[in-house]
């Protein structure tokens, strides 16, 4: 990533703080009804016993802003479409989540086995300043969980950055944590879920934190690149 495209990342991301905590209460309440219909649904039986393709993440794969057929969990469901891949995508991100939040959910999540399955939290750790290696602790006990639960799932780690501001010897750890639990865990790594994303004001939203729909596209392409060969025959 060039120098150029970090400085319009620190942009975007130097506001998130506040925007975690300016949302109104009906906006809450929406993305809770949302969230817990989505877990629901991975809490119940499979139906139609295709295999599942789990978002376990934050606020970026909820879809704060946009409509949940905009957020990019629901755009890989078109793309595996198109693909003639038979997967079933759902959506189990929860606004304002850390890592110690999604090591308590997740027991929840997985109580229907998952094919496939997408790691997508630690931004928000980074941004209150948690210390990096009780993030990676967390991230690892649900790891740790989804190998318990699927053994056979194949797990994708997303890869998240924060603003040099707060000096090398934070943001360089914690930089490190999802590329180290990929090898650790032989995970799939998005190297960054925000590519091209991030700090751009016509992909954002007010807050220049949560992606637009046309942002949340980009997104999808990003993670479709490390997804897709996962979800081939024979893979």
């Amino acid at each position: 990533m060039t120098i150029k495209s970090v400085n319009k990342i620190i942009a975007g991301l130097l506001l998130l703080t506040t925007a975690l905590g300016c949302g109104s209460g009906s906006t809450t309440q929406t993305q809770t009804t949302t969230d817990t219909t989505a877990t629901a649904k991975a809490a119940s039986p499979a139906v139609n016993q295709q295999p599942v393709v789990l978002f376990f993440g934050n606020s970026l794969s909820a879809g704060l802003g946009v409509e949940p057929e905009e957020a990019f969990p629901a755009l890989i469901g078109e793309k595996i479409k198109a693909a003639g891949l038979n997967y079933q995508v759902i959506n189990a991100g929860l606004s304002g989540e850390t890592s110690a939040g999604g090591k308590s959910r997740v027991g929840w999540v997985l109580r229907q086995p998952v094919a496939v399955f997408v790691l997508e939290l630690g931004g928000n750790d980074g941004l209150r300043g948690i210390l990096p290696p009780s993030t990676k602790q967390n991230l690892q006990a649900i790891i740790d969980s989804v190998k318990q639960k699927s053994p056979q799932a194949k797990i994708v780690v997303a890869g998240m950055q924060i603003p040099p501001n707060m000096g090398p010897q934070y943001t360089k750890p914690f930089r490190e944590i999802f590329p180290a639990l990929a090898k650790e865990n032989r995970a799939a790594l998005i190297p960054f879920l925000l590519e091209d994303v991030g700090g751009v004001p016509r992909l954002n939203q007010p807050d220049r934190i949560h992606p637009t729909a046309e942002g949340h596209k980009i997104v999808a392409n990003t993670v479709w690149e490390t997804l897709e060969p996962l979800l081939k025959p024979g893979a």
